[in-house]
């Protein structure tokens, strides 16, 4: 098994993309030990020192460490992460929530269309772009003119998060939609 690796724009955070769908739905995100249970792929990865997320998208795993530099964890992950496919155990264990699942979405009734074309551009135009560099965003809400999105991944705490959210997302969305004010990170 080859695994690559890519840098992300976040420094605290390394892609890993084992050549294997991880996820073949939805994303997974633990931003602490804690989190991980229900995912054996997460805990295993949490037992190596200095890790303090790991996030899972289709086919690709984000950590972000806390201290320690990469080239001394790198090894460590990446015999974690081919163990585990080796085994042959599963990613998620059944019935295991993903990133997002059961988390509210608000907005007025009658901004169903803008919340559907908010929707529509954060899937077909947003995502891919973020899952490039080894995170994710989701549609969180939206009232008065604000847009509310939840970062995960190397997004989650990357200093180039609010030029993200502000020149690139808030930028894009004002286009399609003149009457969005403004984009904000929960």
């Amino acid at each position: 098994m080859f695994i690559q690796t890519e840098a992300t724009p976040n420094p605290a955070t390394l892609k890993f993309l084992p050549g294997r769908v991880v996820m073949e739905n939805g994303t997974f995100d633990a931003r602490e030990a804690a989190g991980a249970q229900g995912s054996p792929l997460a805990e295993r990865l949490f037992q190596v020192p200095g890790v303090v997320g790991v996030f899972f998208g289709y086919d690709f795993i984000t950590i972000t460490k806390g201290e320690g530099e990469w080239q001394h964890l790198k090894p460590a992950i990446l015999g974690a992460i081919m163990e585990h496919f080796m085994s042959g155990r599963p990613v998620l264990a059944a019935g295991t929530p993903m990133a997002g699942e059961g988390e509210e979405e608000f907005y007025e009734t009658s901004d169903a269309d803008t919340v559907a074309t908010i929707k529509d551009l954060i899937e077909t135009r947003i995502r891919p772009a973020v899952a490039g560099d080894g995170g994710d965003i989701v549609f969180r809400g939206y009232r008065d003119g604000i847009v509310y999105l939840g970062m995960k991944g190397a997004c989650a705490g990357c200093p180039s998060s609010t030029a993200t959210l502000k020149h690139g997302i808030q930028n894009l969305l004002r286009h399609f939609l003149p009457d969005i004010r403004e984009v904000q990170q929960i």
